[in-house]
């Protein structure tokens, strides 16, 4: 149980609900998990001290109250129900991410159906590729734990990759058919 954590409790005015919603935003962003009301955690890091600091500073500023705290636990059990609870959240994030990818994948495998090998299809499909990417990438930095659904988020990436170098490809073939 070496492991120190952070902890940030705080109170916000209920009005304007516009601070309070970019309080939870910004931990939830970070990875925080809520482990009490407006208790939140995280694990210790520069970049996490830095972060939460500067939440604890916007609430201040917003007339409202915050302590950030620097903990470990005493009982083990405690420790690895709030790892739990880090990845159940994981995992809720990353089955998210697995359900469009399915969708994306379906949508590939239709426009190669209907052969809708056009250029402007393939910026929509790679737009949508970009973002999934991006999207794995925040959960990824937010799993410090190693939850278990991120092998078949890792393993769901791979495949929309595939297929969307597939695609591209075939677009290529499509378009380039005849002119060379």
């Amino acid at each position: 149980m070496d492991r120190i954590w952070l902890v940030i409790n705080y109170n916000l005015p209920t009005e304007p609900s516009r601070h309070r919603v970019a309080t939870w935003r910004g931990l939830k962003k970070l990875g925080a998990v809520n482990i009490q009301q407006s208790m939140w955690i995280l694990p210790y890091s520069d970049e996490n001290i830095a972060s939460l600091t500067k939440i604890s500073q916007d609430i201040e500023a917003n007339h409202g109250e915050s302590l950030l705290i620097e903990s470990q636990f005493m009982v083990k059990k405690q420790e690895d129900r709030v790892v739990s609870l880090f990845n159940q959240v994981r995992d809720e994030e990353y089955g998210e991410f697995v359900r469009e990818c399915e969708k994306y994948l379906k949508e590939i495998e239709k426009e190669i159906t209907q052969e809708k090998f056009i250029f402007a299809e393939l910026e929509e499909e790679e737009g949508e590729f970009e973002k999934l990417t991006a999207w794995y990438r925040k959960i990824e930095i937010r799993d410090k734990f190693n939850a278990f659904q991120g092998e078949k988020a890792r393993e769901i990436l791979a495949q929309i990759r595939d297929a969307y170098e597939r695609y591209s490809k075939m677009v290529y073939s499509h378009e380039m058919k005849g002119r060379e």
